[in-house]
């Protein structure tokens, strides 16, 4: 069984927004599996599916991206799953837009969501999927960036960087996160 846990703000007006790629990216592979993301539970919604014969959990936390850890630890405890089992997908401004990065390891680099997940896990150790959003222009607020829309150029590309996504996701159902890794960190 994995458990994916995309990154995002509830509310409309946060759907399209940068910081809600993690968001986008479980609602792409919901849609392609046939899952609905509907349950409320865990202070966030739940889909649950089979996918080539593996149960697939995706969890979207609604407790805002700050807090997202409090709804990654109440389903870990509630279902009592596995942290080897989680992947984490968010946006990442280190990473360039339309890049993936997988990592298995490593600090909250000023993400919020992350920070929480960190707090709530009690490591810095669990599987990512980081989606580059690339850094703002020099001057531009960082929040005010993060929480902007894409431009139409780049909402252009989303889902061409979504199915890749999609692509890390499912191949992470039948191989190692370090097959994985190799496979789509090019």
């Amino acid at each position: 069984m994995k458990w994916f846990v995309g990154l995002g703000n509830p509310g409309t007006q946060y759907e399209t927004t940068r910081h809600n790629i993690g968001f986008m990216a479980l609602d792409r592979f919901a849609e392609k599996h046939g899952i609905k993301i509907s349950q409320s539970k865990c202070k966030g919604l739940l889909g649950e599916g089979n996918v080539g014969g593996e149960k697939v959990a995706l969890l979207k936390p609604m407790t805002y991206m700050n807090l997202s850890g409090e709804s990654m630890r109440a389903y870990m405890d509630f279902y009592k799953v596995k942290l080897e089992d989680l992947i984490v997908v968010y946006d990442d401004l280190d990473t360039e837009f339309g890049q993936i990065r997988l990592r298995y390891q490593g600090s909250a680099g000023g993400h919020n969501g992350i920070k929480s997940t960190i707090q709530h896990m009690g490591t810095q150790t669990f599987n990512r999927i980081r989606i580059g959003i690339s850094r703002p222009p020099q001057g531009y607020d960082i929040a005010d960036y993060v929480l902007s829309r894409f431009s139409k150029e780049e909402f252009s590309r989303m889902p061409h960087i979504l199915d890749k996504t999609v692509d890390a996701m499912e191949h992470l159902l039948t191989q190692p996160f370090e097959k994985t890794m190799a496979k789509f960190n090019v």
